[in-house]
Order: structure tokens, then C-alpha cells, then sequence
């Protein structure tokens, strides 16, 4: 056979044999956004076990403001940075951290203490508590969740998806004037 006429023979069998050598790479790439996925969708659930709460979507969270529901919604992100600019309508705020917050610290809080979170939260330990921050890999709402239910609140909720989902889908926001 001719060098011309093995060049493109070998091209063309590189082409066909280019997917079984190149899938695997082309799968990590294709599949890397369903494992990112998947790892938050297990932390989540891994967090919300460890916390005892329960977890709402934007949607369950709008009927229940729709239905007069008497709860408190809290918001935990910061209130200048966030709070003060858009909330949702009725939120309270009290500032959690990000990292898992052990013990109380009152320099990851703004100040407050834990009684001070309890005097938010009222006596009643079945008044239904909604927590939220930004969007789901946050985990500010999930530190606030776990503390209420540690200091004895029954009907703790999380929304995970936070201001991101419930702009999202469209729903009304407020600010502080």
C-alpha cells in the first residue's frame, strides 16, 4: 500500500476507534455536572438528618404565606449585605455563619446570644419555624435550623433554595426602607 493511500486509512480508522479510546473522557466531562449534583443533594440530606428538620420548596413555602400559616420566617444572611436589600416578605432577620456552628459563638451572630435567638424564636416550641438564606450550598439556614430544634422547637423547617429559588420562581421580595 502507498503512503498516500495509508494516511487516510489510518485517519479514518482513528475516527472510528477515537470513541471507544475518548469516551471515558468525554463521560467525566458529561457526567461531572450530575456528580457536583449529586454530592450536594447528599449533603443536603446528610445536613437536614443531622439538624432533625424538614425541608420546603419555594413553591410549599408560598402556599403556605398564601394560607395565612402562622409561622416565623427568618432570614439568617447578613443584614446589610443582604437582608436590608431584598427579602421575603415578612422575614425577620438573625445573622448565622456558614460553617457548622457547634457552640454557640455570639462573634459568627452579630453580637446575639442564644437567648436572644430563643426570645426571636418565642416560648411556644410548636410555632412552625422557617429558616432561609441564599441558595442551597449556603448553609446559614441549616445552622439556624439545627440550634432551634436544639433548643427544643418541634416544627423547624428549612427552605434551602433560599432567595435564589424564590427569585427564581419568580416570586415577591421586599427590602428594608
Amino acid at each position: 500500500m502507498k503512503i498516500r493511500q495509508l494516511v487516510p486509512a489510518l485517519l479514518y480508522g482513528l475516527l472510528l476507534a477515537g470513541p471507544v479510546f475518548a469516551g471515558p473522557v468525554f463521560a467525566d466531562a458529561r457526567f461531572e455536572a450530575e456528580t457536583t449534583r449529586e454530592a450536594e443533594a447528599v449533603k443536603l440530606a446528610r445536613d437536614t438528618q443531622a439538624g432533625g428538620y424538614e425541608l420546603l420548596t419555594a413553591a410549599e413555602l408560598k402556599k403556605m404565606i398564601e394560607e395565612g400559616k402562622p409561622m416565623l420566617l427568618i432570614d439568617t444572611m447578613p443584614y446589610d449585605a443582604s437582608y436590608r436589600k431584598e427579602h421575603i416578605p415578612g422575614a425577620q432577620q438573625f445573622l448565622f455563619p456558614v460553617p457548622r456552628m457547634s457552640t454557640w459563638d455570639t462573634r459568627e451572630t452579630d453580637g446575639r446570644t442564644e437567648a436572644d435567638f430563643a426570645a426571636l424564636l418565642g416560648a411556644d416550641k410548636a410555632r412552625t419555624l422557617v429558616f432561609y438564606c441564599g441558595f442551597v450550598k449556603c448553609t446559614r439556614s441549616d445552622n439556624a435550623a439545627a440550634w432551634a430544634r436544639k433548643l427544643g422547637y418541634t416544627q423547624v423547617y428549612r427552605f434551602p433554595g433560599g432567595l435564589f429559588s424564590w427569585k427564581g420562581a419568580g416570586f415577591p421580595l421586599e427590602a428594608v426602607q
